[in-house]
């Protein structure tokens, strides 16, 4: 991965959080990255998940779901303590993170963000978010995304 580095890689590396670094050959016509993600790295669709950068009352905030599901967006703005959220401009997005569309990840923002990650990501021992560009996705366990972006845990997902 010499080279390949991201600011998301970066923290956990630094953190010494234990992931690993899955890679695949990103095929631009796909429709869905995570589904894509699934799909190439034989993983189920439900332990991948899609980082969402929402606006909740103006607020950027971010919204990470499985794949196989929709953002709930009034159950999000719920959670962060919001009356309204709808998706952010993809523009206002990157710059925020960091990061292009469909590689958005989670982890090592640009500016730090409120996050809200879905209930069910508790269920799996380990989970897999997008690492910074399209292609790359880290597996973690949820215990230890939630506690490196001080996300708050709650059913967002529709």
């Amino acid at each position: 991965m010499a080279g390949k580095g991201t600011p998301a890689t970066a923290l956990l590396t630094k953190r010494k959080i234990e992931h690993t670094l899955r890679t695949y050959d990103h095929d631009p016509r796909h429709e869905s990255y995570g589904l894509e993600a699934a799909e190439a790295l034989d993983v189920e669709p439900e332990r991948v998940f899609k980082t969402l950068v929402t606006a909740v009352d103006g607020a950027l905030t971010v919204g990470v779901v499985p794949v196989t599901g929709q953002l709930d967006l009034k159950a999000l703005a719920a959670a962060a303590g919001g009356k309204k959220a709808k998706l952010a401009d993809s523009a206002a997005a990157q710059r925020a993170t960091g990061y292009v569309v469909g590689g958005i990840s989670p982890l090592g923002h640009r500016s730090r963000l409120p996050l809200v990650v879905d209930a069910s990501a508790g269920t799996f021992a380990t989970v897999l978010v997008s690492g910074g560009r399209r292609g790359l996705e880290i597996e973690l366990s949820p215990t230890d995304l939630i506690t490196l972006t001080d996300a708050t845990v709650a059913s967002i997902t529709s």
